[in-house]
């Protein structure tokens, strides 16, 4: 007989919601009773030491209950999992944020808003991919004499508005100029495209320009440069939340997750392992390869316009996390995100 059948199934099943929801290692005893199964005390104990051989439980110090290793939440969540519905109140609320949201980011900060209140634990989101955001047009507006309204339509629907301050004084007729000149030779053009080719353009082309010219490609130059949070490739809320998890042990290097946040470069890598995938993918513990994340999970899915995945949002919470609902809460939020881009 297989060392997981159906009863060891069970019992580890038991188990991992046990501890889950607990956070105290799991005694025979207490498992027997969770389970109700018709076996004696010493089957339980026999089947437990199975399960610890097999790499799929521990026992943490010297505690006579067991919890389970990331392997064997990893075997608990592909093959024992039962997910739960997600509540039509998070889902209704959702949807209203995002209507009421009048551009994209604005509906990336209520979506990783709202799923770090929802389960408690830190909520990420990767910003649309530049090689996705094409520049659909731009205009310049005249404001004062130095100052100038760039709005800048992209492609999935997202108008950016911004004032930049100009070092000259610029007629009306220059500025439409400028934006003329723009839309015909940078429309559909990836939005990191068109910052380089102009800032490269005005570079080695200013000496032969005239004075007017300049200051058109300077103009268009300025309302593309990068604006400090702007560009923001990924966005956290509630890493405060993972305070809640140092206290009760499951996070006890909290700093070192903190520093990955604020570098972003390994969640950044993390996340965009997600962007390709087909539906929800789960990093549990050591399986994201970041050690600052060995006492976390994360739970990530992508988010589409037009049936093209642009971005990913994820959880990060400890690898005592309820898989139950977390798991279906990301799955149905990229979901409604990628429904919401789509209607924009």
């Amino acid at each position: 007989m297989s060392k997981f059948d159906e009863r060891a199934q069970t019992l580890m099943k038991t188990l991992v919601e046990t501890y889950i929801a607990s956070g105290q290692p799991v005694g025979s005893k207490s498992l027997l009773e969770r389970s109700q199964l018709s076996v004696s005390p010493a089957t339980v104990r026999n089947v437990m030491h199975d399960l610890e051989e097999m790499g799929l439980l521990m026992a943490p110090h010297t505690s006579a209950g067991r919890i389970p290793t990331a392997q064997g939440v990893r075997i608990f969540v592909d093959q024992l999992l039962t997910v739960k519905d997600v509540e039509q109140n998070y889902q209704q609320q959702l949807k209203r944020q995002l209507e009421k949201a009048t551009e994209t980011g604005q509906m990336l900060n209520s979506v990783t808003s709202m799923l770090s209140q929802i389960t408690n634990m830190a909520g990420l989101i990767r910003v649309p991919r530049r090689d996705v955001t094409r520049v659909s047009q731009v205009e310049f507006v005249p404001l004062s004499q130095k100052k100038v309204l760039v709005i800048l339509v992209l492609d999935n629907g997202e108008v950016q508005n911004r004032v930049i301050q100009l070092d000259m004084e610029i007629s009306r007729e220059e500025l439409q100029q400028a934006a003329n000149y723009v839309n015909q030779h940078y429309a559909g053009k990836e939005l990191d495209t068109v910052r380089k080719e102009l800032f490269e353009e005005l570079k080695s082309d200013k000496a032969q320009m005239d004075e007017m010219m300049a200051s058109m490609m300077a103009v268009a130059e300025k309302g593309f440069a990068n604006d400090d949070g702007q560009d923001e490739e990924v966005q956290i809320s509630g890493k405060s939340q993972l305070l809640n998890w140092v206290n009760t042990g499951d996070i006890s290097d909290l700093q070192s997750v903190f520093t990955a946040f604020s570098e972003k470069t390994q969640m950044l890598g993390l996340l965009d392992k997600c962007l390709s995938a087909d539906g929800v993918q789960l990093f549990i513990g050591e399986e994201s390869g970041y050690d600052v994340l060995n006492q976390c999970s994360v739970v990530g899915a992508p988010y589409s316009v037009d049936g093209q995945a642009v971005g990913v949002l994820a959880v990060v919470g400890p690898t005592r996390m309820a898989y139950d609902k977390v798991i279906p809460i990301v799955d149905i939020t990229a979901k409604i995100l990628s429904s919401a881009l789509k209607s924009e």
